[in-house]
């Protein structure tokens, strides 16, 4: 018999206590009991950090009472729980059962990317995303990343970011957090990367990664890794100083280590869930595709959840739970999504209702789970759904989800935004749902249309001759209520439909 998953007891199973501390709490929490005969997964369980009190992993309230000060193992400056921010992705040792509650025997942080950076490409509020670069190594942002100690629109070259996130099969990395580091210095940097076939000159104690000079002495090694594992084409995490010389900057090391793929290795017969972007494309022949350095089996057992097998597609992000077998591969009980393929952006109209843990945008009803992540805009990140107040201006980025008749918006994230813009002014982007002489419907929305109203790239003839032979294009609406009514201003087709 195959366990509940996590995407499962997110959705449906949290306790009333559970949903309180979503609700209203911010910091640590008291202890958590687990009934005997209800756990579910005992294990590993890595990924962004979504919530506190204690701290919540992939959907999961871990309670932290039994670890020692709450102490996190990292060398990266985050030494407890009260120093980790959501987004950060972590690795929590524990166990947990269906109702949402675990208990957590250790926790893990590791920075992917530490240092300087270089804006190689500024946010796109039309793409809803940007670009930097780390000493060669690229990070993409998008708009699930967190942003900590600035607005993602004002990062400069020259700010001093950590990184947390995953890397792709690009070799560059994908944010679930960048955080400022006011006061920092080059004088503590990390990078990873693919060590260059140029320049790899072990003898003579330096290598290159993206055409950086990187140098070491003997003690930069230890036990667990040695000089012996430097080949090129391998991935290194490095830790140093950058130096400025004539040639140009060296990161002098002072760690070299594995690549951040070992916070979801565990042993054989072990349980583990994590998150990450696919790597390799799901293959038929074998069952199998790859993230964060695993390959994840698929046979007739494993679940879906909200994607299929074709959508297994390099970039996508994915929650995956299951067990460790002998040869290092995870056997998945489940897959699911954990992209977000919906948005909504505007004043919250009605709510938020922390008992049913809802809220309203604009029309669209918006459910909060154990994997919705809360945050303002810039630095505040241990906002809970409490501190949400009607009228104010939020971006929700979730899944389109229907269930009898009912459509709403799961959040994966809610930003808090500073911006005055008017309140009765919104826009969403979904699959269209249904369209008439009226006026179309997404998100569960209905937005009347009338002479202003403005298509983009597709006519309302054109949808409602598509919807009729099942295309249910994805479309980003900007609206305005007025008397009650919602009204589309403009309608525009997504380029990035896949349909």
């Amino acid at each position: 018999m195959k366990r509940q998953s996590p995407l499962s007891l997110v959705k449906h199973s949290f306790t009333a206590a559970t949903l309180g501390v979503l609700a209203a709490c911010g910091g640590a929490g008291g202890g958590a009991t687990i009934a005997d005969g209800g756990i579910r997964g005992t294990g590993a369980s890595v990924g962004p950090v979504s919530g506190f009190g204690s701290v919540f992993v992939n959907g999961v309230r871990f309670d932290t009472a039994d670890i020692l000060n709450r102490v996190v193992d990292s060398d990266d400056g985050i030494g407890s729980e009260a120093e980790l921010a959501k987004g950060m992705i972590l690795r929590v040792n524990g166990e947990w059962a269906a109702d949402g509650q675990g208990t957590a025997e250790s926790m893990a942080y590791d920075d992917s990317l530490r240092g300087a950076i270089t804006v190689t490409r500024p946010w796109d509020p039309v793409t809803l995303s940007a670009e930097i670069a780390i000493y060669g190594q690229t990070v993409q942002i998008d708009r699930q990343t967190v942003i900590q100690g600035k607005l993602v629109a004002d990062l400069a070259d020259g700010d001093l970011v950590r990184v947390s996130g995953w890397r792709l099969a690009t070799g560059g990395f994908r944010a679930s957090y960048i955080g400022l580091l006011t006061g920092g210095s080059e004088d503590d940097v990390e990078l990873e990367g693919r060590i260059d076939t140029v320049g790899f000159n072990p003898d003579q104690n330096h290598f290159q990664i993206n055409g950086l000079r990187i140098e070491y002495s003997d003690d930069a090694f230890d036990d667990d890794f040695t000089e012996a594992g430097l080949v090129a084409g391998r991935i290194v995490e490095v830790e140093g100083r950058i130096e400025l010389r004539d040639s140009g900057p060296v990161l002098v090391a002072r760690e070299i280590e594995e690549d951040d793929d070992r916070r979801y290795r565990s042993a054989a017969g072990a349980g583990i869930e994590f998150a990450g972007p696919v790597a390799a494309a799901y293959e038929a022949a074998s069952g199998t595709f790859t993230t964060n350095g695993i390959t994840v089996r698929i046979d007739s057992e494993t679940r879906l959840d909200d994607l299929t097998l074709s959508d297994l597609q390099p970039g996508l992000l994915v929650q995956v739970e299951g067990d460790v077998l002998d040869d290092g591969s995870v056997q998945a009980d489940e897959v699911g999504l954990r992209e977000a393929n919906a948005r909504v952006e505007g004043a919250i109209t009605t709510g938020p209702d922390l008992t049913a843990m809802t809220l309203e945008v604009g029309g669209v009803l918006v459910r909060v789970t154990g994997l919705t992540l809360i945050a303002d805009d810039d630095e505040t990140t241990r906002l809970a759904l409490a501190d949400l107040q009607s009228g104010q201006q939020i971006e929700v980025e979730g899944i389109e989800r229907e269930s009898g008749g009912e459509v709403w918006l799961e959040a994966l994230k809610i930003g808090r935004d500073d911006d005055d813009d008017a309140a009765s002014r919104f826009e969403l982007e979904g699959r269209l749902g249904d369209i008439d002489g009226q006026g179309i419907t997404v998100l569960g929305v209905q937005l009347l249309i009338n002479g202003t109203t403005e298509f983009d790239d597709v006519s309302a003839a054109e949808l409602e001759s598509g919807l009729a032979n099942g295309v249910r294009p994805v479309l980003e609406v900007e609206y305005y209520r007025a008397d009650g009514v919602y009204y589309a201003d403009e309608i525009e087709l997504e380029a990035q439909d896949d349909d």
